[in-house]
């Protein structure tokens, strides 16, 4: 999958070995900035420097990840600077996770029982920032800025006639700011379904600001619990403004699903693939479910969720196969195939509508569970011989903080009130200069104040510009799954 060694050969073509630091900034062991007494730096007028916690629960509920980011910008038509200090995945409660699978399975609630679960997911993505900070040694007063995704409910991102498009995430912001006293940035689904787009994915400003090359094609391939790609070319044919993206559909999520239906929920994921390699694909199986799911063969863009591949529609695949006599290890290897095959079956089904032969792909970037999963990887290196797979963690971010990093992102972005970047795909190409919903902090002034003060040294008309150009400070390798 690649190593690293020496200067850092960004994957941009930059070096980007070093980092900088403010004017009497200590760092601990690991460079998280620590004992300062003020989140704002020392800093040059008109200069940005925040530090920002992103923060991230998916589909699969399997974890809260925490990325601690400081991002660096000279000017607003500078490329942006970003250096990793810490990752961490702080375990989701089961008291929180098994109510909200339930909950989610049999689609039966109450507004009282919603109403409390909005606190309650608030309360408990706080505690995460407590525990993250205390087990790193991170002063809390360090931190600028909080961007939690929150919990997906329901993401209504298709509507069909007499629907509205929605997404409902939970985790109330106002509870985070107030427990942890950082300003904090929320719902930003809700914020792109607000200016016509789907609401999901929501990486590609990252996938594209790490991945885009002077001369290669690249594809960033997400397998969380569900699987999602963005197709980066190169820059000579469009680079980050030729993006496209969308959800593919069932990552980890019906795998997981059969994990816990065959282990009584000892077990909620298939560790190294370890189940599935022990069986044989049931073959019809697999050609039937992709042939007939109508996601599956819908023309991006399209978005998807536990609301569509859950519980139940995996339940449907267990007992077709049982039908047909497959054993546990058999159903494990026929739902991983599901999960392959269709990846595969999206590049070549839709890429092409986009100008894009899938076989052209110079290099696939894998992040997410289903990345460390060798029955999938195996499968896709054997349909494209020609194009190099490997981790995402070569561009210095390790993949499982990916979406972590996106978050911290789009909450800087937010609070900057500047555009990020959008896949040409996409239902609107309408920039989103408010891309969340912010629940000030303590520190709110000195953190507006800099960002007015970045804005103001912005001598072109309009909104700020849409960073095209990041630079990662150095490779974060302090993280090992």
């Amino acid at each position: 999958m690649g190593s690293l060694s020496g200067e850092y050969d960004g994957p941009n073509g930059h070096i980007t070995n070093g980092t900088c630091t403010s004017k009497g900034t200590r760092e601990n062991g690991h460079g998280v900035a620590a004992n300062r007494s003020s989140a704002v730096h020392a800093r040059v007028y008109g200069s940005l420097d925040l530090t920002v916690l992103g923060m991230n629960s998916g589909t699969a509920m399997d974890g809260i990840d925490c990325a601690l980011v400081r991002y660096r910008q000279e000017s607003p038509t500078a490329p942006l600077h970003m250096e990793l200090l810490k990752y961490d995945e702080i375990p989701v409660p089961q008291r929180m996770k098994k109510p909200i699978l339930k909950m989610l399975r049999e689609t039966k609630t109450t507004p009282s029982a919603m109403s409390q679960l909005n606190v309650q997911l608030g309360q408990m993505f706080a505690d995460a920032v407590q525990e993250f900070c205390e087990k790193h040694h991170v002063d809390m007063g360090s931190i600028d800025l909080i961007g939690s995704h929150g919990q997906t409910i329901w993401l209504l991102s298709m509507p069909k006639e007499g629907e509205t498009r929605s997404a409902f995430c939970l985790g109330e912001g106002t509870i985070i700011s107030a427990q942890t006293g950082i300003t904090t940035v929320t719902d930003f689904r809700q914020a792109e379904q607000s200016v016509g787009r789907q609401g999901a994915p929501l990486v590609a400003l990252i996938d594209g600001l790490l991945l885009h090359h002077p001369t290669k094609t690249r594809l960033c391939q997400n397998i969380g619990g569900i699987a999602n790609l963005c197709l980066i070319p190169a820059d000579k044919d469009g680079g980050v403004d030729a993006m496209v993206d969308w959800d593919c559909g069932p990552g980890n999520m019906f795998i997981d699903a059969a994990m816990r239906y065959y282990t009584n929920g000892e077990q909620e994921y298939d560790k190294d693939g370890q189940w599935g390699a022990q069986g044989i694909v049931n073959q019809e199986i697999v050609d039937d479910f992709l042939a007939k799911n109508e996601y599956i063969n819908h023309h991006p863009p399209k978005t998807t969720g536990r609301e569509v591949f859950g519980d139940n529609e995996c339940q449907e695949i267990i007992e077709a196969c049982e039908a047909a006599g497959c054993t546990k290890y058999d159903t494990l290897a026929t739902i991983t195939r599901i999960t392959a095959q269709n990846i595969i079956r999206q590049y070549r089904t839709f890429l092409p509508s986009y100008g894009i032969d899938p076989d052209s792909i110079d290099e696939i970037f894998m992040c997410g569970g289903g990345a460390r999963n060798p029955n999938i990887i195996s499968y896709l290196q054997s349909e494209l011989p020609n194009t190099r797979i490997c981790k995402l963690d070569e561009t210095g971010v390790p993949a499982d903080a990916k979406e972590a990093v996106s978050f911290a992102q789009q909450a800087m972005e937010a609070v900057l009130g500047r555009a990020a970047l959008v896949p040409i795909n996409s239902d609107s190409l309408t920039p989103n200069c408010i891309s969340g919903k912010i629940a000030p902090g303590r520190k709110w002034r000195e953190l507006i104040k800099m960002c007015v003060d970045f804005s103001n040294s912005w001598e072109g008309k309009g909104p700020l510009p849409t960073v095209k150009d990041m630079i990662v400070g150095k490779p974060y390798t302090d993280w090992i799954p």
